[in-house]
């Protein structure tokens, strides 16, 4: 598991977990036809496995062919996950309306042209049918933007805060308002409490497009040794949510 996953994983203030609450915010048909954009691993189905409807039909569809791999095999037993595909969200491979639901969680952001991206959503969903799209907000994990930049200079980290800018909380709803209708946001209550300095500079050094040197990391380590000496733990916070977009009838 890559050090960001883990860092969420071991240190979430919210008991109930983001897999379990996005499904919860799945309001589909009993039978309907899935399709998830960007899915990794398959981690949303697969911790959400004894609530799947028996009559959705999931297809798992991810840029990277080593994670629609990685997904195949954790959903083997799956009967609803039974479709798996390499696909561009900027140009699916599928035809109109054919989908009930789309779901790109913690995605979209990472999408060259987004606009080109949900006009093939638009295209591919049914009448009716609804888009999930999950990202994050401005306050997202700020305590490590800002260690970061007490330690290093600007414009070496793999586009930190990249999905504020180009599709967040704040400026998710008027893009997706130019595609569809009745867009809402939910958002999920959580933080990080980190009782370990060893996870954050895992994470922190995940975003980093080049060795940093060792004095930086031992001052890294020292602020954080003293953030979790006086308060007992390293506080973050998370700000994170989905949208839910639907597609009007005869739009």
């Amino acid at each position: 598991m890559g050090a960001r996953a883990q860092l969420h994983r071991q240190h979430s203030t919210n008991p109930y977990g983001w897999p379990r609450w996005v499904f919860d915010q799945l309001d589909l048909p009993e039978k309907c036809r899935i399709l998830e954009l960007g899915c990794g691993p398959g981690y949303l189905w697969l911790e959400n496995r004894d609530r799947i409807p028996a009559e959705w039909e999931i297809t798992l569809s991810d840029l990277s062919l080593g994670m629609v791999r990685e997904a195949k095999e954790n959903l083997r037993e799956s009967r609803q996950c039974s479709v798996f595909k390499v696909i561009d969200a900027q140009q699916l491979p599928v035809a109109d309306a054919s989908f009930d639901g789309v779901i790109a969680n913690h995605m979209l952001y990472h999408v060259p042209v987004i606009d080109r991206a949900l006009s093939e959503i638009r295209r591919v969903l049914r009448p009716g049918g609804r888009f999930y799209a999950a990202t994050n907000g401005q306050d997202h994990m700020r305590e490590l933007r800002e260690w970061r930049a007490k330690l290093l200079p600007e414009g070496i980290d793999k586009g930190w805060g990249r999905a504020e800018k180009s599709f967040g909380l704040e400026t998710g709803e008027g893009q997706l308002k130019r595609w569809f209708a009745e867009v809402r946001l939910a958002r999920y209550e959580d933080a990080l409490a980190v009782t370990e300095v060893e996870p954050v500079i895992a994470y922190i050094s995940s975003f980093i497009e080049m060795d940093v040197s060792e004095s930086a990391e031992q001052k890294l380590r020292r602020l954080l040794e003293h953030e979790l000496a006086t308060s007992g733990t390293i506080r973050i916070t998370k700000d994170s949510g989905m949208f839910r977009a639907v597609l009007k009838a005869g739009a």
